[in-house]
């Protein structure tokens, strides 16, 4: 493993150490996998469906996770468990007061110009470092691979595979600056950016769901180019 790549890992394992309490590995399972069975998450911690089911109703009772029971056919009704709104506000966005205190300060200083200049100076700087981040690795795969890993590292709980219709798939189950995107969306303009530096030329780059338009997560379509 890269110099580079090394401070994603340690990050990765102190993250897996807070997250051994079956509560919170609950929400984490909910937050990157969405909505499951009460089945699933039994299966998923090699609990049984008892002992699952008395974890999610001390969540319930902390107003950290909610369920509807979702009909399909004769039978008992599937109950589909979910985050709340609060349970959303455990995972971090990061210094989210201060970064809208910032971003007025900047508007009001410089205008959307300048707030704009600022960010493809932030844009530029990113994209040096991922591309630094990944010069030991040559295939689109291993370029996909470590940029999860750096975007995991940054709180973005990122996660990726292969696509069924060819190419890959980067998921992003949470976005640490969501405050400062939903007030600036140059933000999100900026990382679509990175994204396609920082792979290349030969990929071509889709987000195909977004939190800021209601989507449970970010995701991207990265595909090779052919030719």
């Amino acid at each position: 493993m890269s110099n580079s790549a090394r401070p994603a890992r340690k990050i990765l394992q102190a993250y897996d150490c807070h997250m051994h309490a079956p509560a919170d590995r609950i929400l984490t399972h909910l937050k990157t996998r969405g909505p499951s069975e009460t089945l699933a998450l039994a299966d998923a911690f090699g609990i049984s469906r008892q002992a699952t089911l008395q974890h999610l109703e001390r969540l319930v009772a902390g107003g950290l996770v909610t369920h509807e029971d979702e009909r399909r056919g004769v039978g008992r009704p599937r109950r589909i468990w979910s985050l709340t709104e609060r349970a959303q506000a455990r995972f971090p966005d990061t210094h989210a007061q201060l970064t809208l205190e910032m971003l007025d300060a900047l508007r009001a200083e410089f205008g959307e110009q300048g707030l704009e200049r600022l960010i493809l100076r932030r844009e530029q700087t990113t994209t040096d470092a991922y591309i630094q981040a990944m010069a030991d690795v040559d295939t689109l795969a291993a370029r996909v691979a470590r940029l999860a890993e750096i975007r995991t590292a940054e709180g973005y709980m990122a996660d990726w595979s292969p696509d069924p219709g060819g190419g890959f798939r980067l998921v992003e189950n949470h976005c640490p600056i969501c405050a400062a995107a939903a007030a600036c969306q140059g933000f999100c303009r900026a990382e679509l950016q990175v994204f396609r530096d920082a792979l290349g030329p030969d990929v071509a780059i889709e987000r195909t769901d977004h939190i800021l338009a209601g989507a449970r997560r970010c995701a991207y379509r990265i595909t090779p180019l052919s030719g």
